[in-house]
């Protein structure tokens, strides 16, 4: 009988932004059969706690799943560090995690996915990460999902004996890229990869999801990934601490059951190439990245 993997969902102050997304998520085919921990962060000011407490008291009415438990931090972990750790917890109890956060929404397969993946993959070592979320990939005819380097972070799953590679030492990461990795790491520098590596040394971002890719890619493993997203993030609204206001990567969810996962585990080249197209691409004319700038600068 297959014991479907927790979900950890982290929050912290937006509670439209969390019921939205609790809201998905108990509409999941199988949010009844799955154990739901929710990790909320405490506040960084003063300013936050009244959003930090409100979504707390909208956490105490949560139902649909087969068990919740609220695992509520006095102090502020700060994103990073919550993850590491509720992470960390659930792998050594479960051997297996879901993660999602405050802002995504999810297809009501998106759990079916994941537990599909974690059981088709498990004992499959190069296979280190299932993203649930991709670009909107529209110039190329891809199957329903496909293996590639990069981890997303917008939804995803992995095992203990994936996550036990997981290195969190920026310089331990650092020292092991050469030039090559480097433009190899960055998608042959179409995504600033290797740009965020360098900003949280500096501590200019305090990112988990960099060091996780990092550490997959060093190890040599694969990402798990659908065609069609079936995750949105819906915090690109401004209200974020890690993200600001655009649409670049606003997606319409895959409403879809997935059906086919590849046998070979291998880089789908066909993927690659897209995938690096719409990075080249992304952030269009120069109009359009100013309109984005003004956006952002005066709202």
């Amino acid at each position: 009988m297959q014991t479907f993997a927790p979900i950890a969902l982290f929050v912290y102050n937006r509670p439209q932004h969390t019921a939205r997304t609790l809201k998905f998520l108990t509409q999941n085919e199988l949010a009844s059969e799955s154990r739901l921990f929710v990790f909320s962060d405490g506040p960084k000011s003063a300013a936050d706690e009244n959003n930090v407490l409100e979504v707390r008291e909208l956490l105490k009415n949560i139902s649909g799943f087969k068990s919740v438990e609220l695992i509520e931090s006095k102090e502020n972990m700060g994103l990073a560090n919550a993850v590491i750790s509720g992470v960390n917890r659930l792998i050594a109890d479960y051997k297996q995690v879901i993660v999602m956060e405050d802002d995504l929404i999810t297809s009501p397969y998106t759990l079916s996915y994941f537990n599909e993946a974690l059981e088709r993959y498990r004992n499959e070592d190069k296979v280190m990460h299932i993203g649930a979320y991709m670009f909107n990939v529209k110039d190329a005819q891809l199957p329903e999902t496909f293996f590639y380097r990069v981890a997303t972070s917008w939804g995803w799953a992995t095992w203990e004996r994936a996550w036990q590679h997981f290195e969190p030492n920026i310089d331990t990461l650092m020292s092991r890229f050469d030039k090559t990795k480097k433009s190899a790491f960055s998608i042959e520098h179409t995504m600033n990869f290797w740009k965020q590596m360098q900003e949280f040394k500096s501590g200019k971002n305090n990112s988990w999801a960099i060091r996780w890719y990092a550490s997959i890619f060093l190890k040599g493993g694969l990402t798990l990934n659908p065609a069609h997203s079936l995750v949105n993030n819906i915090g690109h609204d401004g209200t974020g601490v890690h993200s600001g206001i655009n649409d670049i990567y606003n997606v319409i969810i895959n409403p879809k059951p997935i059906t086919y996962f590849p046998d070979q585990i291998a880089e789908n080249p066909e993927a690659y190439a897209a995938i690096k197209r719409f990075l080249a691409g992304r952030k269009g004319s120069v109009w359009q990245r100013l309109k984005r700038y003004l956006i952002q600068r005066f709202k």
